[in-house]
């Protein structure tokens, strides 16, 4: 099974008939069978949250929740304040999306370590214990600096990956030093393996600490040519794991949505509950006009 999803489900408006539309998960579900939940990372979520999302999706709609940042070390220690301790902090994300899991809509927790995380000896046990406070929620594991899979430390990455009961996260993203990394066509777990494609904006892909640094290392566009590529690649995942999942993080110009779909075509996939038949793009508020000759 191929199923195709957008990371976050807010920032693409030509999946909505209205400019403020009420329930966009809702919505979205329409088009897509899976997403990526984004703003777990910047802080751990109410259960109450995961119940709704639940509630408001398809039984057959399918969650990557990303870990909080402070279980991947994003703020270089300085995430897991808000918690007595690491472990108070693991059991309260663990509790947050137990509506998710317990209603059979969980395909994996994404744990995404951030550049600095390089490729020792003590971020491995750091790996082994994030995997163990985990318990038996699958997870996916996601690098951003090349010596993970530098020559003849790749395969063994891969195997440690597999061995310690981590999903590996094919990626897709700019070659731009040794803080990206190269496309590893590989599976670790026969239940599922997980594509997210970043786009490939060189120029843009090392402007943290910028302006709208987020804006422009997302801004890509995938030509019809490119997503050719990831259909064959998805068709040779498709034969060693159960489940493919690929997710489009390209939102900044509002790509994702659009190669999603064009994705689907290829792969001779349609939208869950409809056609590739979009509404029209929602029309702005209008704006209330002062009368400039009105001087009373």
């Amino acid at each position: 099974m191929i199923r195709i999803g957008l990371c976050g489900w807010g920032d693409h408006p030509t999946l909505y008939k209205e400019a403020k539309e009420k329930n966009k998960l809702a919505a979205y579900a329409n088009w897509f069978p899976a997403v990526e939940v984004d703003s777990s990372f910047y802080a751990v979520q109410a259960p109450r949250l995961a119940e709704k999302w639940s509630a408001e999706t398809p039984a057959d709609f399918r969650f990557v929740v990303k870990a909080y940042q402070g279980m991947t070390g994003h703020s270089r220690g300085g995430a897991n304040k808000p918690f007595e301790s690491e472990d108070a902090m693991y059991k309260a994300f663990r509790e947050s999306i137990e509506p998710i899991r317990k209603a059979g809509k969980l395909d994996a927790v994404l744990f995404q370590y951030p550049p600095w995380f390089t490729c020792t000896r003590f971020h491995v046990e750091e790996l082994r214990t994030a995997k163990r406070r985990m318990a038996d929620i699958p997870c996916a594991l996601e690098f951003r600096n090349q010596s993970w899979y530098a020559p003849g430390t790749r395969e063994r990455t891969v195997e440690f990956t597999k061995r310690e009961g981590w999903i590996h996260t094919v990626c897709d993203e700019p070659q731009a030093g040794e803080g990206s990394v190269p496309i590893v066509e590989a599976v670790t777990d026969e239940g599922l393996a997980l594509i997210r494609l970043h786009g490939r904006n060189v120029s843009g892909w090392n402007s943290a600490g910028q302006p709208n640094w987020r804006d422009v290392r997302y801004l890509y566009r995938y030509s019809e040519e490119e997503l050719a590529e990831w259909a064959e690649r998805i068709h040779r995942l498709e034969r060693e794991a159960d489940q493919v999942v690929v997710l489009f993080n390209n939102n900044s110009g509002g790509d994702a949505a659009d190669n999603g779909l064009a994705l689907m075509r290829m792969l001779d996939l349609s939208p869950p509950r409809g056609s590739f038949e979009r509404p029209a793009p929602p029309e702005p508020e209008p704006v209330e006009q002062l009368d400039l000759f009105d001087l009373t």
